[in-house]
């Protein structure tokens, strides 16, 4: 009876498996050497099947990896990106950003093929990050530009209220000093998370839940019920809870000034829902285990005109809001090494905190 022997390249290559993007290591003239788990899925065929077939023909223009196999064979670039569409066994082609790059080995080229989705979903962490690191700068140089006069200006109308009698004089100088005594305010929260040291213990996300629904509950005793989908076999990380604490109420208050209206109806809703995410990526690394939190409100939805810089400080989607609520809480989360996202349609918004389990 024929036996297949084993494929040598799976010892060298079966880290890919834990890879949710497609991957498949190829000779020069296109033979598959190897195929990942994901990439097995994707195409709707085993992994066998796909071994030793030309990857050029699973697209609909083999070309183009055609001679970019050739060009990395000469040598004549280290890595190659292009968009392309990948064909897959009755379904549709899908489009997926594919990348190309040699391995250490002469003739052996890896390519990785990212769902032009997934490679969105990537591009907007980046943003995100990049976006937050930019208002952390902002927010600090501004802050002590800002704190410097303000010290200044309601010292002076201090001691000139000290000088005049006219009590019509003295009402100015109150107003001049209890507006400086609200921007120094301002200007404290806007410092208070690089102020503060990073106080690490453990932490049970569900206790930190129960915490921030309590005193959403206090303030909104009617017209608002607060669901929990707890996952209990979250286990407990190491991080700064009162942090924690803050993000989560930051994230929850703005749901509840989004639901103003339905509070008023009586039929505004928010969910608590915890999963665990396995090998997912964001922030640029990739994590075998992660905390996903939601917070999900059957509000209106987050307005389409500040949708992209939700997380910008001072934006605000209501009169008389601060706009810091959310950035905040986005810098208390990326302190822990995640991220916040939002997807937010009418009726249904959804924070969804990110943070890298142990």
């Amino acid at each position: 009876m024929p036996h297949n022997p084993p494929n040598p390249y799976i010892a060298r290559f079966q880290a890919f498996d834990l890879l949710a993007t497609l991957v498949a290591v190829l000779r020069s003239d296109g033979a598959v050497l190897f195929a990942n788990a994901a990439l097995e899925d994707a195409l709707g065929t085993s992994r066998r099947t796909i071994e030793g077939s030309h990857f050029p023909d699973c697209f609909t223009e083999p070309l183009i990896l055609q001679n970019a196999l050739e060009g990395a064979g000469s040598n004549e670039f280290a890595a190659l990106r292009y968009d392309a569409w990948l064909k897959r066994l009755n379904h549709d082609p899908v489009p997926v950003h594919v990348i190309l790059a040699q391995t250490e080995r002469q003739g052996e080229v890896i390519i990785e093929l990212l769902p032009q989705e997934q490679q969105a979903k990537q591009d907007r962490e980046e943003r995100l990050i990049d976006q937050a690191q930019a208002n952390k700068e902002l927010i600090r140089n501004l802050a002590h530009e800002i704190k410097n006069p303000l010290g200044g200006i309601r010292g002076a109308a201090q001691l000139l209220e000290m000088e005049i009698e006219s009590r019509e004089l003295i009402e100015y100088t109150q107003v001049i000093i209890h507006e400086a005594d609200r921007l120094q305010s301002l200007v404290d929260r806007l410092l208070a998370p690089h102020r503060r040291p990073h106080v690490v213990g453990d932490v049970n996300i569900h206790e930190i839940c129960e915490r921030v629904r309590s005193l959403i509950l206090a303030e909104f005793p009617r017209g608002l019920k607060i669901e929990r989908e707890y996952d209990v076999s979250i286990p407990e990380f190491r991080g700064d809870r009162e942090q924690l604490i803050q993000a989560v109420l930051n994230v929850a208050h703005n749901a509840t000034q989004a639901l103003s209206e339905r509070i008023a109806d009586g039929d505004a809703q928010i969910t608590f829902l915890s999963r665990i995410a396995r090998q997912v990526t964001f922030g640029k690394q990739r994590y075998r285990l992660a905390l996903e939190l939601h917070v999900i409100d059957n509000g209106p939805g987050v307005p389409e005109s500040i949708k992209d810089r939700i997380f910008y400080p001072l934006v605000s989607g209501r009169e008389g809001g601060s706009g810091l609520g959310l950035t905040l809480a986005q810098t208390f989360v990326q302190q822990h090494h995640g991220l916040i996202e939002c997807d937010s349609v009418p009726g249904r918004t959804d924070f969804k905190l990110l943070i890298p389990l142990p």
